[in-house]
C-alpha cells in the first residue's frame, strides 16, 4: 500500500529538574550548596532516508516523543543530557505545521535533517542561586518542557520522468515495457491509484527514474477525483512525458485530452507550464491512429508551436526505445535541482521553519476579573512552571522578579491594595504593600 499524506504528534524532551542539596562531608562543617542541573531533555530530529519510499510506518505510529533530560544529582554534578530522538522518513517529504500551516522543511537530500521540537532545558540545582547574601539558597528550578506539536506530513514521488495522462491512456503499459515494474495493467479507468516506479536501463551506466502517476480528470486542480493526490507528484518530475491515446478510443478527442490535461496542471502549478514535455502518442498500432496523429500534431504545432510528437505503441514497443533514448537526452539538458529553478528568489537552505522567538520578558497585561487583578504574560507563567513555591527562598525570589520587571507598580496604577487577589496563570497570590 502507498501512503503519501499523514499526521502526527510530536514533543521534545522535558529537561530535568534541577536539586536543592548541600555538602555532608567529614570535616567540612557548614558545606555549601551542591545541588546539581538537570540534563536537557532530547529533540526529535527528522531524517531523510533514501531506503524508504512511502509515509506507511506513520500509520502505524503516530506519536513521537524524545526522552527526558536526567535529574540533577549531589556534589553539583549535572544530570545527563537525553539522547536525541531520530525520525527516518522518505526524501521527497514536505514537513508542515498543523496550526499554522507553515511549512517546516522540505526533506529532498539523503542524510538531511531539521529539528522539529527541540528538548526543553535542564533546571538549575541551588548551587547556581549562591550569593553574598543567600549562600545557602533553598532554590531549584524544574526542568523546562519540551517543544510539542502536531505535524503534517506529505510526500511527493522524486522520480526523474513523470508519466501523465488521462486514465487509460497506456501509462502503465509503457512502464512495464521499459522497467522491471509490474504495475497493475487492466482496460479500465484509474486502474492505477498510487503512483508506480521504475528504474529504466538506457545503456551501461545510464539510467533513470520513471513514475506512473494516477490519471486525471477535469477538476483535478481543485481536488476533484484522484486531484491533488495526482498533482503533487507531478512537482518533482524533472521532465513530463504526456501520453496521449491516439486511436482516438471512446470517441475521444486526442487533442483535447492534451489541452485538458495541461490545463489541470497550470492551473494546479503555473510553474509547472515552464517544466519540460515531451509529447507521446500511443496505441498507434491501432488502425484509426494514424489519421488522428496527422490532426494532432497539424494543430499542436499551429495552436502551441509544438513540433516534436513521438509515436509509439506501448504494447508492442514500437518506437519504445527511441523514446527512452530522447528522455536520456532531455534529461541531461535539465538542472537536476528544480526547486531552485523554479523559484524567483532561490535560497540556499530548504528549511523555512524557524521557532517562535522568545517575546520580550517585560510584556504584559492587566485585566481584572470582578475583584481579582489578573496579571498574563508568557514568560512569567513559562518561568513559573519551572519554580518550586513550596520553598519560602523560591516564592521571594519570584516577587523580587515581579518587582523588576514592573508588574508591582503596575498593579498599584490599576488600584490594587493589600489582600487583593492576583492571578498569574493557574497560581492565585496575595498583593502586600510590603513586597
Amino acid at each position: 500500500m502507498f501512503v503519501d499524506t499523514a499526521k502526527v504528534f510530536v514533543k521534545g524532551g522535558d529537561g530535568g529538574d534541577g536539586i536543592v542539596s548541600y555538602r555532608r562531608e567529614l570535616y567540612v562543617p557548614n558545606g555549601g550548596p551542591a545541588g546539581g542541573d538537570g540534563g536537557d531533555g532530547g529533540d526529535v530530529i527528522f531524517r531523510v532516508d533514501e531506503g524508504l519510499r512511502t509515509l506507511m510506518d506513520f500509520r502505524y505510529q503516530r506519536h513521537y516523543k524524545a526522552p527526558k533530560g536526567e535529574r540533577g544529582q549531589t556534589k553539583t554534578r549535572h544530570g545527563a543530557n537525553a539522547e536525541d530522538m531520530i525520525v527516518r522518513v522518505p526524501p521527497g517529504t514536505l514537513l508542515v505545521d498543523d496550526d499554522t500551516k507553515e511549512v517546516i522543511a522540505d526533506m529532498t537530500r539523503h542524510g538531511q535533517e531539521v529539528v522539529i521540537a527541540k528538548g526543553g532545558k535542564g533546571g538549575r540545582g541551588n548551587a547556581r542561586f549562591a550569593t553574598a547574601n543567600n549562600p545557602a539558597p533553598d532554590i531549584a528550578e524544574k526542568g523546562e518542557e519540551g517543544q510539542e506539536r502536531y505535524v503534517l506530513l506529505e510526500l511527493k514521488v522524486m522520480a526523474d520522468v513523470g508519466l501523465v495522462g488521462f486514465p487509460s491512456v497506456g501509462k502503465s503499459t509503457l512502464l512495464s515495457m521499459v522497467s522491471a515494474a509490474q504495475p497493475k495493467i487492466g482496460a479500465y479507468h484509474f486502474t492505477t491509484l498510487t503512483p508506480n516506479l521504475g528504474v529504466v536501463d538506457v545503456e551501461e551506466g545510464l539510467s533513470f527514474v520513471m513514475a506512473d502517476l494516477p490519471g486525471l480528470i477535469e477538476g483535478a486542480h481543485t481536488g476533484i477525483g484522484l486531484g491533488h493526490e495526482f498533482l503533487r507528484h507531478v512537482e518533482r518530475t524533472r521532465v513530463i512525458v504526456h501520453v496521449v491515446d491516439m486511436s482516438g478510443s471512446e470517441g475521444r478527442d486526442p487533442y483535447e485530452d492534451w489541452v485538458k490535461i495541461n490545463e489541470e496542471i497550470k492551473l494546479y502549478n503555473i510553474k509547472l507550464e515552464r517544466r519540460p514535455q515531451l509529447v507521446v502518442a500511443n496505441k498507434m498500432d491501432i488502425p484509426e491512429a494514424a489519421e488522428y496523429l496527422v490532426e494532432f500534431k497539424r494543430k499542436l504545432e499551429e495552436d502551441h508551436g509544438i513540433t516534436e510528437v513521438i509515436p509509439i505503441s506501448a504494447a508492442s514497443r514500437q518506437g519504445v526505445r527511441e523514446l527512452i533514448y530522447r528522455i536520456a537526452q532531455l534529461l541531461t539538458e535539465v538542472p537536476e535541482d528544480l526547486e531552485e529553478e523554479d523559484d524567483e528568489n532561490p535560497v540556499q537552505e530548504r528549511v523555512v521553519y524557524t521557532f517562535n522567538k522568545q517575546k520580550d520578558p517585560k510584556d504584559f497585561t492587566i485585566s481584572q476579573e470582578d475583584d481579582v487583578f489578573v496579571v498574563q504574560s508568557d514568560s512569567i507563567e513559562k518561568m513559573m512552571r519551572r519554580l518550586n513555591f513550596a520553598s519560602d527562598d523560591t516564592v521571594l525570589r519570584f516577587a523580587r522578579t515581579l518587582r523588576k520587571m514592573g508588574i508591582d507598580q503596575a498593579l498599584r496604577n490599576r488600584g490594587a491594595k493589600d489582600g487583593d487577589t492576583v492571578r498569574i496563570g493557574e497560581f492565585e497570590f496575595e498583593f502586600s504593600e510590603k513586597g
